[in-house]
């Protein structure tokens, strides 16, 4: 699984999920990419899944970039604990994404190969998705 090797501090706070992707919100390594439609946490397992799922459409045609990685932590408190004690120990790690940003990228195959492999991965998210192609800046 995907997290930090070294943490300056071992616990967070939750934050708030609100606004759009302002960096990380177009397509920069590949061709086609998967870009999150609504903010949430996407866990290190499910980083892992959607990698797996990509790969194995894309096989050895193409190439694949991971743009997210896990670096908040997840506290959970051990089940019929008592309130008070402090704040829980770290249980798993999850990446904060936003609307608007490209989580994973795929060069080397054609349009509907990419199609198809999105959608398998969109499967394996708890948020919304949609695959998006490259814009050359050349083209304007």
């Amino acid at each position: 699984m995907l997290m930090p090797r070294k943490v300056k501090y071992r616990r967070h706070h939750r934050g708030r999920k609100h606004g759009n992707a302002a960096r990380g919100n177009e397509v920069s390594f590949g061709t086609f990419g998967l870009k999150a439609l609504e903010a949430g946490w996407i866990t290190s397992r499910q980083i892992e899944a959607t990698r797996v799922a990509i790969v194995r459409k894309v096989r050895k045609t193409g190439r694949m970039w991971i743009r997210i990685f896990p670096q908040k932590p997840v506290t959970i408190k051990p089940a019929e604990t008592r309130m008070g004690k402090g704040k829980g120990s770290p249980e798993y790690w999850v990446a904060v994404v936003k609307p608007g940003r490209v989580m994973f990228e795929v060069d080397g195959v054609d349009s509907e190969t990419a199609q198809e492999a999105f959608r398998l991965a969109g499967h394996k998210l708890p948020i919304k998705t949609k695959t998006v192609a490259r814009r050359d800046i050349h083209e304007a």
